[in-house]
């Protein structure tokens, strides 16, 4: 499936399915329901867009840059699942429906791990999500030898992760690796120490925003 395209590979069997049923609300001569299904195909059309991103030139291979689109809705240290007793700093970025929802990888690294795990579909903003919520959790190294976790968080209106990531894989900062349909969390753990570039309540952009540096 094309990843670099317009238009999201994943939207296509939802944008497929609207305009059908946008054409024969037409043949039917049912105006307002073709109103509808018009609207709603230009809104799926929209949000399945795949705009070019650019990240920032830099040298430094610790920036660390924005993996979506959205706000800062919190920063704090604690724990994670997948590196038990080790303390890091957690930024969480949340995607409205209105956000670009294609994912991007960071930092440059190899995916050492990718585990995904079912759960419920709280509302992405709350902090219960955080731990209650579908994931799916990518963990990469850098060549360094330090380990940044990057977690997918299903909302309650996403019911679908995506990620086209392989264990093994080296990736590259600003590289596309996948989506979450219809809004969604995504949480960066960065080493405990880490400098800060982002603060709660503000937007930023995937493959283009700093949010941290590694020391």
């Amino acid at each position: 499936m094309n990843h670099n395209g317009f238009i999201m590979g994943e939207g296509f069997p939802f944008i497929i399915a609207l305009c059908g049923a946008t054409i024969l609300a037409f043949a039917a001569g049912l105006k307002v329901v073709l109103c509808v299904f018009l609207i709603v195909t230009l809104f799926v059309i929209w949000f399945f867009r795949n705009p070019q991103r650019y990240p920032p030139a830099s040298e430094k291979e610790g920036l660390i840059i924005s993996p979506a689109d959205g706000r800062v809705i919190r920063i704090e240290e604690t724990t994670s699942d997948e590196k038990p007793g080790q303390t890091f700093l957690k930024i969480s970025i949340f995607m409205n429906i209105f956000d670009v929802h294609v994912n991007r990888i960071p930092c440059a690294g190899e995916v050492r791990s990718i585990r995904y795990r079912e759960g419920k579909f709280l509302s992405a903003n709350l902090d219960k999500a955080s731990e209650f919520n579908e994931r799916n959790t990518i963990l990469l190294q850098t060549a360094d030898g330090r380990e940044i976790i990057t977690v997918q968080i299903a909302g309650l209106i996403a019911r679908r992760i995506v990620c086209w990531l392989k264990e093994g894989m080296q990736v590259s900062r600003g590289e596309r690796f996948g989506m979450i349909r219809f809004g969604s969390r995504l949480e960066v753990f960065l080493p405990l120490g880490s400098t800060l570039l982002v603060k709660v309540g503000e937007k930023v952009r995937a493959g283009e925003t700093p949010i941290g540096e590694l020391t």
